[in-house]
């Protein structure tokens, strides 16, 4: 285990006291530095709260910057974010040929996709900070082995 480490880097299992042999200091319970007052699954949850600007500002914060657990999720919501937008973009593209095509009448039909779509990318950016919060460093399909790879892991 890393000197000041509060949970097991194998296992997870939380660990009380200090292994460095200095005394323990007041809210030190997780990974990574304790200066910011936040834990390493902590933040790395909060890297999908904003998307890529909170996935930004974790990979500039000193305390984070340097953790490879943060920055593989800060890096996947940055990729996660950025796929959102092309999807977005496309989708805008498709529903107004879609639209222009039928005159109109498929109007509830690619309402009801396009709302189905926005759910599901919901669905995923809350899967992601769920999983970040339990210590978890799930990668998803294309985009993680990229964030890995930025992240140095």
């Amino acid at each position: 285990m890393a000197d000041g480490a509060g949970f097991c880097g194998s296992c997870g299992t939380h660990v009380s006291g200090s292994t460095s042999g200095a005394p323990a200091t007041g809210g030190t319970t997780g990974f990574g530095s304790q200066s910011a007052g936040l834990t390493s699954n902590v933040a790395g949850a909060l890297a999908y709260l904003a998307g890529f600007v909170s996935g930004i500002i974790l990979l500039a914060v000193d305390p984070f910057k340097n953790d490879p657990f943060v920055r593989f999720h800060a890096w996947q919501s940055i990729f996660l974010s950025a796929a959102y937008v092309v999807f977005s973009i496309a989708w805008g593209v498709i529903f107004g040929t879609l639209f222009i095509v039928s005159l109109g009448f498929l109007w509830s039909v690619i309402v009801l996709i396009s709302n189905l779509i926005r759910l599901a990318f919901l669905a995923l950016w809350l899967l992601m900070m769920y999983k970040a919060y339990n210590n978890e460093r799930f990668s998803l399909p294309f985009i993680g082995p990229l964030a890995a790879q930025k992240a140095g892991i």
